[in-house]
């Protein structure tokens, strides 16, 4: 009797361990502490939502940089992470500039005589004065301060970027002044044509990838063997018609505002690559002469892109 009570209890903690390993497969479990020490280095990317509850790993994991404006010392906390140099924003204008800046629903306004400036955390563009400024790594919240990669806010204000890996400083020189006002900067024929192809081309296409459909026809434009203007890349027919959409009706849509965003963010120079000047769906694609003829640069949501 007694060997038969502790065969079973044997056979009962078996089952529970196994049990214990399916559960933690399945819902991700694990015996580390979410603190415990990985070799995966602290990104703007694999940081928590709840930014606040991983302060104290970005203070312990990150490299602090030094601050200069025109030989002047500026007493910030920045920090260097995935390669780029964050400040707070609030400190860095007041720096700058007499500027008021209020928070409201995940979104900081940035008003001064010049500058209008919207900044949302885990946004990866900022508008200000009416234009957009796209960076690759996004907006973050560190201790409920909003800190901004520095180069957005140096091209916001006007200031060369100079930096020094060694003493991990970074140098801002210039006069500040805010960025020229969109309906100064950009040509409204421009933002007309290059964001309805990007609606009609990539309308269900994520920002990037929106992005990426704006870059081949500015590249196209920027070389001597395509036209030289944005509308007359778009209704090109020198070799046939070069985009769908002008020849079904749909380049006359309306686009969104996700569409006019993107067309801004090419217009302002940001660009994933100023070699690629094709693009196609390879599951809709009835005509392969571009995979066939041209060199990959790489896939974004639908969309393949190449050189």
């Amino acid at each position: 009797m007694k060997k038969k009570i502790k065969h079973r209890w044997i056979a009962m903690l078996l089952l529970s361990a196994i049990l214990s390993g399916i559960l933690a497969n399945h819902f991700g479990l694990s015996a580390q502490t979410p603190m415990e020490e990985t070799s995966e280095p602290i990104t703007a990317r694999n940081l928590n939502s709840d930014y606040n509850s991983q302060s104290e790993l970005i203070r312990s994991n990150t490299p602090q940089v030094n601050l200069y404006i025109n030989s002047n010392r500026v007493e910030v906390t920045s920090y260097l992470i995935s390669d780029t140099t964050y400040v707070p924003l609030r400190a860095f204008c007041e720096e700058l500039d007499d500027c008021n800046i209020s928070w409201n629903d995940g979104i900081a306004s940035v008003e001064s005589s010049e500058l209008n400036m919207r900044i949302q955390q885990g946004s990866h563009y900022i508008e200000a004065n009416d234009r957009i400024i796209y960076h690759d790594e996004p907006i973050l919240n560190v201790e409920s301060r909003i800190y901004v990669p520095i180069r957005t806010l140096a091209k916001v204000y006007n200031l060369s970027v100079a930096w020094e890996g060694k003493t991990k400083t970074v140098y801002l020189a210039g006069n500040p002044r805010a960025l020229k006002k969109g309906k100064d900067f950009y040509n409204e024929e421009d933002i007309y044509w290059l964001s309805r192809i990007i609606q009609a081309e990539s309308g269900g296409e994520p920002l990037l990838g929106k992005i990426a459909v704006g870059n081949v026809i500015i590249n196209r434009k920027n070389r001597n063997d395509y036209p030289n203007t944005i509308k007359a890349v778009i209704f090109d027919k020198k070799y046939g018609t070069q985009f769908t959409p002008v020849a079904n009706g749909s380049i006359y849509n309306t686009p969104s505002s996700d569409s006019i965003r993107a067309a801004k963010i090419v217009l302002d120079g940001y660009s994933l690559n100023e070699h690629m000047i094709f693009f196609l769906n390879p599951r809709a694609a009835t005509n392969f002469w571009i995979t066939q003829n041209r060199i990959f640069v790489t896939k974004i949501g639908n969309h393949a892109f190449y050189k």
